[in-house]
């Protein structure tokens, strides 16, 4: 007799493992060269098979749980779509910039004194969002980006020439020259005495004259000459009958004084 009572055989459905969704990548943008470490935020990563920027591949990628992927972006321009793909479909997508590389065409001035403290105007392409200008080693005192071409930035102290860059989430850009100009320095003056009119010839000597933009006896300006890094002639303007202190300004900053002494015309 055939038993009646078979045991019932149970066929449970499959359950389909879910297509991934990607929420975020962070940070969002990142060189035109690529290499930028970034962070995948999303679900059902496991099994991952693939991470895409746009048309191209992770140069590498990481599935550290089934809701993060870290993956190193490939080479690209402007904004890319990217996507994780699993053995059970390909996600949905988030956008990931490429920011240009900056460049620069022109620093100024392009010198100042080397106690640092000069404002000067980086001028080029691709300057917003800067996150750094450097004087060589040095970091700039302080910056301000203007616009996407001019950055305004204080040199810090420093010597001799340096490049300047600046530095974006795109990289870092090429070098402009700023030079660091040591302080004039006076010596003497040649003769250190003359009329209260205009117009006497004195010779400055000293270091560090040839970028001299003024020539001053006391708060007046005195026209002159720069003959070498070491001299200047200079016409004495009028004043009253007494010493005046002399003092040349540069690139390099305001030398140390020298007093020129006035003498009033003998009385009849």
């Amino acid at each position: 007799m055939e038993n009646s009572d078979r045991t019932a055989q149970t066929t449970r459905p499959s359950v389909a493992a879910a297509v991934p969704v990607l929420s975020s990548v962070v940070p969002n943008t990142g060189p035109a060269a690529g290499s930028s470490t970034v962070t995948l935020n999303g679900s059902s990563f496991t099994g991952a098979t693939a991470v895409s920027f746009g048309a191209s591949a992770a140069l590498t990628y990481a599935v550290d749980t089934s809701a993060k992927i870290t993956a190193v972006t490939p080479p690209g321009t402007g904004a890319v779509a990217v996507t994780v793909r699993t053995p059970s479909g390909t996600s949905n997508s988030v956008t990931y910039t490429y920011a240009s590389t900056p460049s620069l065409n022109s620093v100024s001035p392009s010198q100042g004194p080397s106690s640092g403290g000069t404002s000067v105007i980086l001028a080029g392409a691709g300057l917003s969002g800067a996150t750094g200008v450097a004087f060589g080693v040095n970091a700039a005192t302080g910056f301000t980006v203007n616009s996407a071409t001019q950055i305004t930035a204080v040199a810090p102290a420093g010597t001799g020439a340096v490049p300047v860059t600046v530095t974006t989430v795109g990289g870092t850009s090429n070098a402009v020259v700023y030079s660091y100009v040591a302080g004039p320095v006076l010596s003497a003056l040649a003769p250190a005495q003359g009329p209260t009119d205009a117009g006497a010839g004195v010779t400055l000597t000293g270091t560090g004259l040839t970028t001299t933009s003024t020539v001053s006896f006391g708060a007046a300006p005195a026209a002159f000459t720069v003959l070498s890094d070491t001299t200047a002639v200079a016409q004495a303007p009028a004043g009253p009958a007494g010493p005046v202190s002399v003092t040349v300004t540069t690139s390099g900053g305001v030398s140390n004084s020298r007093t020129y002494t006035r003498v009033s015309p003998p009385g009849i």
